[in-house]
């Protein structure tokens, strides 16, 4: 039976489905595991989020169930995974801006999060957008099944935008699924280079603090200006290769 919603909601759904595929394309899905998830427009109470079973690549709006902050399914057919229902059950209850959640174990994010030193550095032009936008959570603690771990991401995402999980992954949050969707691609690009530049056995070319904290401040707007037409290109992508998200 089709499940009753507003097309504020439907809108919502298509959105975070397609972010879903973009993502496996991107190679950055970790088989039925990772999860996304956004708060459903007019129910601050309820959140979106994929069941436990599909892979990225195959996600649906219609597919996607509605969680409460309680763990009840509301709507839709699946349950979640654990992990998942505790990682943003606590974020959307306790950082308000955080509309939208993505966690994922993307490949260089996740190499550079299980090196002993894990701090993104100012390598170059694209490390920008992070390295004053990122908390990290320096001990891992196990699987995020209950509220102690999970209130320790809280904790580091009070004042940020994006946390590397020392031997774990990556939590992305936004107040809109483009901007999580443009912080993810360009994070794991950042990472990538770094895990590069440590590969040539050279030691980094770090750009000068006065430099970093001017052009870091300029990412901010790019980000503002680009998040929608970044979207829209990925998008099309999608659409060339792995339509339907949006059934």
């Amino acid at each position: 039976m089709p499940i009753p919603m507003t097309d504020a909601e439907w809108s919502q759904r298509v959105r975070l489905a397609a972010a879903y595929r973009i993502s496996a394309l991107e190679g950055m899905d970790d088989g039925v595991f990772n999860h996304f998830s956004c708060a459903v427009p007019g129910e601050p109470q309820h959140f979106l989020l994929k069941p436990f079973g599909p892979l990225f690549s195959e996600v649906t709006a219609s597919g996607l169930i509605k969680v409460d902050a309680e763990g009840s399914v509301v709507a839709g057919e699946g349950e979640w995974e654990p992990t998942a229902f505790h990682i943003h059950a606590r974020i959307h209850a306790g950082v308000p801006r955080a509309r939208c959640i993505f966690h994922t174990h993307m490949p260089y994010a996740t190499a550079l999060a299980s090196l002993a030193d894990m701090r993104l550095l100012p390598v170059n032009q694209s490390s920008l957008r992070f390295v004053r936008r990122t908390a990290y959570l320096e001990d891992y603690g196990g699987l995020v099944l209950d509220d102690g771990e999970a209130n320790r991401i809280v904790e580091a995402l009070a004042r940020y935008d994006v946390l590397l999980m020392a031997n774990h992954g990556v939590t992305v949050i936004g107040d809109d699924i483009e901007g999580c969707v443009y912080d993810l691609h360009y994070l794991e690009w950042a990472c990538r280079d770094q895990y590069l530049v440590y590969a040539s056995g050279q030691p980094p070319r770090l750009i000068p603090e006065a430099v970093v904290a001017r052009t870091a401040e300029q990412m901010i707007e790019e980000k503002r200006m680009a998040k929608a037409i970044h979207f829209a290109a990925m998008l099309r992508r999608l659409d060339a290769v792995n339509p339907g998200y949006d059934r």
